[in-house]
């Protein structure tokens, strides 16, 4: 009876009465000791206010239930698809609106709506991918700086397909620990394409020399990134990088002679087709026609493999030493013995040189570091 004469009530009264009383109903059903008649009348009464003309009814309504997860749960759906100011307020603090819910709202809303759904506190991992597959620039931005958010690997892949072109998105990738590897990789190849095409670059270097210093950059990146990846996204990196035709002869000396073996194994895996653990073995202590043969498995000349059987038995004697350092050196100290004019075989030769001299600059701006400190 007392829910009846608040509806009649309702029917005449001022709109801040009427929301005064919106949040009074909403808090009497979640702390009030009502029977089960009261309660599904109070349930009513507040699915009756949702069509109530003033948007000061349905906000004050939203803002007495949205953080309780004794809500009706009608009503807290039917909020949420209210206009933004009454909607934000239970899409950012129900309890009660579900991984689906999110995703539903995230697919048939507009941009608004999923922006406050990105930005929603412990956002589960479904709804951040509803948000990282449909979601504009801005929205996406709202997603990744949604410290509480839960962010899948295939989410964040995805995020870096669709704006790997837009610096800030770009940015924010790339601060996150989590971002796979082949993920990172395709971020770098973005930033060196926009690099190559700023002004800048392009009015104080040739073409030519700009083509050849991204791609130079762009290898020892992805070097790089090879060997800070854990040992199960090798496959998926090698996986990438074979697809985007990077496994050139040329970076995976580079990748070798820069020690990064787990790497190397991977890439000779997905290239020869043999067992993992057969490659590593091979690799590690393999005869040295054994070690040939690999290589030629895996797609390479016989006068190109004859540089891998020498980088990997130097590759040995240094980890057996454990001086790490020097490769490139000795390894042109062992091709320069033979010297041969087949192209590929030059031009893999001109790789290595390349990668000793910038170890070698890298090693004085270390020395003279020190030298500095010292001092």
């Amino acid at each position: 009876m007392i829910v009846q004469a608040f509806l009649r009530w309702a029917e005449t009264a001022r709109a801040g009465d009427r929301a005064k009383a919106a949040n009074a109903l909403g808090r009497a059903y979640l702390h009030s000791p009502m029977g089960g008649d009261q309660r599904r009348a109070a349930a009513l009464a507040m699915t009756y206010l949702l069509d109530d003309p003033s948007p000061r009814v349905r906000l004050s309504l939203a803002e007495a239930l949205a953080d309780s997860p004794e809500a009706p749960r009608a009503v807290i759906v039917s909020l949420a698809e209210d206009q933004p100011e009454i909607a934000c307020t239970v899409i950012a603090r129900s309890p009660v609106l579900t991984e689906s819910d999110l995703v539903d709202l995230a697919g048939r809303s507009d941009s608004l709506t999923r922006g406050l759904i990105a930005a929603r506190p412990g956002l589960l991992r479904g709804a951040a991918a509803a948000i990282a597959e449909i979601g504009d620039e801005g929205e996406v931005i709202v997603l990744l700086e949604n410290a509480t958010a839960s962010i899948t690997r295939i989410s964040l892949r995805r995020i870096a397909a669709r704006f790997g072109h837009r610096s800030d998105i770009r940015n924010l990738l790339l601060e996150r620990e989590d971002l796979p590897a082949d993920a990172r990789h395709m971020l770098v190849g973005q930033i060196a394409e926009a690099l190559a095409s700023s002004g800048l670059v392009r009015t104080t270097m040739a073409p030519a020399r700009v083509d050849c210093a991204m791609r130079e950059a762009g290898e020892a990146a992805a070097v790089a990134i090879a060997g800070a990846v854990p040992l199960g996204e090798i496959p998926g990196l090698v996986d990438h990088l074979r697809t985007a035709g990077c496994l050139t002869p040329a970076f995976l000396i580079h990748a070798l002679c820069s020690g990064k073996v787990d790497f190397f194994a991977g890439a000779m895996v997905s290239l020869s087709g043999l067992d993992d653990r057969r490659v590593k073995a091979i690799l590690a202590t393999g005869r040295m026609h054994a070690v040939r043969a690999l290589f030629e498995a895996s797609g390479l000349d016989r006068d190109i493999a004859s540089v891998f059987v020498e980088a990997v038995f130097l590759w040995r004697n240094a980890a057996a030493t454990g001086t790490s350092d020097g490769i490139c050196a000795l390894l042109l100290e062992r091709l320069a013995r033979s010297p041969t004019h087949i192209p590929p075989v030059s031009e893999l030769i001109d790789m290595i040189e390349k990668l000793h001299r910038l170890e070698m600059r890298l090693s004085a701006r270390s020395y003279a570091t020190g030298v500095f400190l010292a001092a």
